[in-house]
């Protein structure tokens, strides 16, 4: 069966049409009746004279109701339409930007205040550790610490919710211990900073004298002519000992927050919930407390008791930590670039991109990606790229340009397997002068970031890294938020004391 269906473009002005013609043919008929005295007209001139009225009102309204139709206004809207030029969407410079802005951006002032209370904490935490004579059979705090990490090198994402805080350990008196370094990726899985060990002889007459030492601390690890100083050990003495500071020091900062301490996967964690506004913007805070060796200017030695060797062994290896360095570096860097520089902009967009593509991810996949892309590697290759370019590209208007180049980078790193540590890479030359490094490190071999991973797990990264930079509006669009409220639109009473 057909149907038909009226089309109102013609209906509209066929009907106008006919009233105009039965108007026109009223007219006619209303001359013939006046040219005519023989007959009387005056009883139909009212109804006449009515419908005269009556058609033209008729006509006005079947104009204005197809003007109003929608087909009329469409018609309308397409006449106007070519002189709107026609947007596409944001660019990409807008959709970072926007990102940054969104997301990723941290209040400097919330900053300020976070570190402010965390470094007030810490203080009075190692300095009840801190003994009045150095200890001779034991470990002990040596009274200072060193803030670490992206809270204190300007590229924190997000939100000033975690602090990295090395606690320097003093050693007995008159234990001295020799570093070995080992290039990273020898015998060791999972690519990362190259590692150490720290031996004393046996036959040494300070360990024949502190067995209780010896025995607590130290470890034969199969050799016959040396102790090895294992982290696992010096882990099982930090916890206690930083929960005993604690409970010395707990009153006077608990009337203003609650504070818990945890031993969480060998980490020392120490949490801030806030009662009032002592944490700026009731901001929860974790504490990273990490126990270190200082090995010479400015150089860490940090406990890492999961290291693993191949065939499954423990090792007593020590991360070797640059923090000094790190910091010195990145003080020159900024002295030398542009006032309006996107470098730190860059870090962060990037770091950002690495969580939001992390969590579409199965478990698996995303401990693999986490662990390639570590917050370490992507610094490198990002500390490379600024030593290797000149300073004027790292203007504002160069942001979209510069992380193109950053991920190229990273790209390149995965390809071939190998990613450099900045100070133990191979390569001097991309360093400043006033950058020193304890001896024993001045001879270690280079340090590939990239050794130890799989092969088919790094392209796989590779290609997740280009994917996720084609399909960035569609990863920010089904990304989680990472605490848009917190570190920004917040007030803080201090701040508006000011």
């Amino acid at each position: 069966m057909t149907v038909y269906i009226l089309n109102l473009r013609v209906f509209w002005p066929l009907v106008t049409c006919l009233c105009t013609a039965m108007l026109f043919f009223h007219q006619t008929i209303l001359k013939g009746q006046e040219s005519d005295p023989d007959r009387c007209s005056e009883k139909g001139t009212g109804t006449l004279s009515l419908l005269k009225f009556a058609l033209p009102i008729l006509l006005c309204y079947l104009l204005i109701k197809y003007c109003s139709s929608p087909q009329g206004r469409r018609r309308g809207r397409e006449r106007e339409l070519p002189e709107i030029p026609h947007r596409q969407g944001p660019t990409r410079r807008e959709l970072l930007e926007s990102y940054y802005e969104r997301q990723v951006r941290l209040s400097p002032h919330v900053l300020g205040h976070s570190k402010a209370n965390v470094a007030k904490l810490v203080s009075e935490l190692v300095r009840a550790g801190r003994p009045a004579i150095p200890p001779e059979s034991t470990l002990a705090f040596r009274g200072d610490f060193v803030q670490i990490g992206s809270a204190y090198e300007e590229h924190k994402v997000s939100s000033p919710d975690c602090f990295d805080i090395l606690v320097p350990l003093r050693l007995p008196r008159g234990l001295k211990l020799d570093s070995r370094c080992s290039p990273m990726g020898e015998g060791v899985l999972g690519g990362g900073s190259p590692l150490c060990s720290l031996e004393t002889p046996k036959k040494s007459e300070w360990a024949q004298q502190h067995q209780t030492f010896v025995e607590s601390f130290l470890s034969e690890e199969g050799r016959v002519d040396a102790y090895w100083l294992s982290p696992a050990p010096v882990l099982r003495w930090f916890y206690p000992t930083v929960q005993r500071c604690l409970g010395a020091i707990r009153y006077p900062f608990e009337q203003r927050c609650y504070i818990t301490l945890s031993l969480t996967e060998d980490r020392v964690l120490l949490r801030l919930n806030p009662r009032s506004d002592y944490v700026c913007c009731h901001i929860s805070m974790g504490i990273r407390l990490i126990p270190a060796l200082h090995l010479g200017d400015g150089a860490y030695l940090v406990a890492q008791p999961k290291t693993e060797v191949e065939g499954g062994k423990q090792g007593a290896l020590w991360t070797v930590y640059f923090p000094k360095q790190e910091q010195k570096l990145l003080g020159w860097l900024k002295g030398r670039l542009p006032a309006n520089s996107c470098h730190l902009k860059c870090l962060q967009i990037l770091k950002a991109v690495r969580e939001l593509s992390g969590q579409v991810m199965d478990s698996k996949g995303a401990a693999d990606w986490r662990a390639v892309l570590s917050s370490y590697a992507i610094k490198t290759a990002w500390l490379r790229l600024l030593l290797t370019s000149a300073p004027e590209s790292w203007e504002e208007c160069h942001l979209v340009e510069r992380m193109e180049d950053l991920l190229r980078c990273l790209r390149e790193a995965l390809h071939s397997r190998q990613l450099g540590h900045l100070f133990l890479g191979g390569h001097p030359s991309l360093l400043p002068d006033f950058l020193s490094l304890p001896k024993p490190l001045k001879e270690a071999p280079p340090s590939n970031l990239m050794a130890g991973f799989d092969p088919s797990s790094l392209d796989l990264v590779s290609a997740r890294l280009a994917y996720s930079w084609m399909h960035l509006h569609r990863l920010i669009r089904l990304g989680r938020s990472q605490r848009d409220s917190v570190g920004r639109g917040m007030r803080c009473k201090h701040l508006e004391s000011k």
